[in-house]
């Protein structure tokens, strides 16, 4: 047994030989060359230049703004982008790969780097050319960052109960409202935000701008103090009458509501990356705690544990895989389907957390190993996104209209 002090090695080779360990062959075997490749290279960006500030980042709250910028330069917060627009035009199974290898070694760098493409993606979808090239490029290449604000005070999962409102002028719109728990949102220079034409049309008058941080009327609040995500910023959005021109609405008056269905199937992908990215974390950062205290050889009960949290990873992976293929396969996803997916990888997340903790025992909650990290950082993503109990009603409605066709 080891007598040195028990700390995980974060130097890149350590984490890329253990990491390597962990890839399964029934989750390989249907990757393309190009999602293998998309994987190495985002690991190794990681292990070298995410994983080494990781600790220091929750422990002071910096923002992860050196981790995300080499992602940016890199390429690879355009996975799911044309390449006219700085993209690569990759799949939705590599982006899952990368959000999963970003999240094992950071979670609080892989929500800023999602966060990019939330709020790149509406306007790809419903934006014009002028307005993607406007505002995209930047996202993509990391001279910018991006905010989605849907979120109130009294409107979270129910985006018809919005209250901001949006009041045609002679030259575009006036936004009034306010917005809370917005990512990025305190130093975002690009914000999709979300208002209602008419709050008595409910979903029918939701529409969506995108608006420049540095405008007159936009005021941030300070950051939220959370249980996790030390190196991601969550704040409050504030808008006073903010003048809005008319080229920067997304799509028509009142036609919001499917772009938010548009969106949250890619932010859907991306929690669910994040839940199996946190059990794979957890269950390494335990495997080599282990191996420091017992070497090779572990404790029987030890290594049955982790046998069962190795299949239950697996499992989520394959969920998230097919899903992502489904998508890219351009076939009807429900979002039943999309609320197994997010709902089950992301209490993977804590639930494999929270597990790695009681494997081991009295060294569960020292911050040094970053197990306990894992299980503050996964609380959030069976929130946010859509909260999991929202993703339970979703699938039993789905199961119920099911059940009421004949058979």
């Amino acid at each position: 047994m080891s007598t040195e002090p028990l700390e995980i090695d974060t130097e890149p080779d350590a984490y890329l030989a253990l990491h390597g360990l962990l890839d399964e062959p029934a989750a390989d075997a249907a990757l393309t060359a190009r999602e293998r490749a998309v994987r190495a290279k985002t690991r190794k960006l990681v292990a070298h230049e995410v994983v080494p500030r990781a600790a220091g980042l929750d422990a002071t709250g910096e923002f992860a703004a050196d981790g995300v910028r080499a992602l940016a330069a890199a390429g690879l917060c355009g996975l799911l982008f044309p390449e006219r627009l700085g993209g690569t035009g990759d799949t939705h199974r590599a982006y899952a790969l990368a959000m999963e290898e970003i999240t094992a070694g950071c979670a609080a760098t892989s929500l800023i780097f999602m966060t990019q493409m939330h709020a790149g993606y509406p306007i790809l979808l419903a934006g014009d050319e002028e307005l993607a090239r406007r505002y995209i490029p930047g996202l993509l290449d990391g001279s910018c960052y991006g905010s989605l604000a849907i979120t109130e005070p009294e409107a979270g999962s129910d985006v018809s109960a919005l209250t901001t409102t949006a009041t045609a002028t002679g030259h575009g719109w006036r936004l009034h409202g306010q917005k809370t728990f917005i990512t990025s949102g305190d130093r975002a220079d690009v914000l999709v935000c979300f208002a209602t034409v008419d709050r008595k049309l409910g979903r029918d008058g939701i529409t969506a701008f995108v608006v420049e941080g540095g405008w007159d009327g936009v005021r941030r609040g300070h950051p939220f103090r959370k249980l996790g995500m030390h190196g991601s910023s969550t704040a409050e959005l504030f808008f006073d009458r903010v003048l809005v021109p008319r080229a920067n609405l997304l799509g028509e008056p009142g036609g919001g509501w499917p772009i938010v269905l548009g969106s949250v199937v890619k932010s859907r992908i991306s929690a669910a990356a994040q839940g199996v990215g946190l059990a794979r974390a957890a269950y390494a950062r335990t495997l080599a705690a282990l191996t420091r205290l017992h070497g090779t050889r572990l404790p029987e009960e030890h290594s049955f544990a982790l046998a069962g949290l190795r299949g239950r990873i697996l499992q989520g992976r394959l969920l998230l895989h097919a899903v992502a293929r489904q998508l890219d396969n351009a076939e009807p996803v429900t979002p039943g389907v999309v609320g197994v997916m997010k709902q089950s990888c992301t209490d993977l997340g804590f639930q494999a957390a929270v597990e790695a903790t009681r494997i081991l025992g009295p060294h569960g909650d020292l911050a040094c190993l970053g197990v306990e990290r894992c299980l503050r950082d996964a609380k959030v993503t069976q929130i946010y996104d859509g909260t999991n109990e929202i993703q339970r009603l979703l699938i039993g409605r789905e199961t119920t209209r099911a059940m009421e066709k004949p058979l």
